[in-house]
């Protein structure tokens, strides 16, 4: 079942229940889907790795959302951020636990023979690169330069 059907059946599901949150975040979910299928020339549709890079994208900007809400005092808008980011993630793969990229980071560190900051960019391009889907930038990038600083 791809990542539409997925969404399509998910969404008739909130239909049913009334669930209104769920319901924006598997809209907003389609429209990305919609919108990169038109722009990609492929015809069999996105891969497995454009689907998880672009429900990261929604998540992101879910907890952006929410964070600028937060700041500005306004928890009757952050919230609903949150719990869309929440719905969106369901369909991520699992994401891996700070100790575990830590062990990977660990592990490319030692690949490259990188020494301080100056070699950051090395390995957050290989950490990304392995890692895709699977962890969040930010996570990964404070990792990185917590291990090389």
């Amino acid at each position: 079942m791809s990542l539409q059907e997925k969404v399509m059946a998910e969404m008739k599901a909130a239909m049913k229940a009334k669930d209104s949150t769920k319901l924006e975040a598997l809209r907003a979910v389609k429209g990305a889907i919609l919108i990169a299928n038109t722009e990609s020339s492929s015809k069999e549709g996105l891969s497995d790795e454009e689907e998880n890079k672009l429900l990261q994208k929604l998540v992101k900007q879910r907890k952006d959302s929410a964070q600028i809400y937060k700041e500005q005092g306004r928890e009757d808008l952050a919230e609903p951020e949150l719990q869309q980011a929440e719905v969106i993630e369901q369909f991520l793969p699992e994401q891996m636990s700070e100790e575990e990229i830590e062990a990977e980071v660990d592990e490319i560190i030692a690949e490259t023979g990188a020494s301080g900051m100056q070699d950051m960019g090395k390995v957050m391009g290989m950490a990304t690169g392995k890692l895709a889907g699977k962890a969040d930038g930010k996570t990964i990038s404070m990792i990185v330069k917590k291990k090389l600083s």
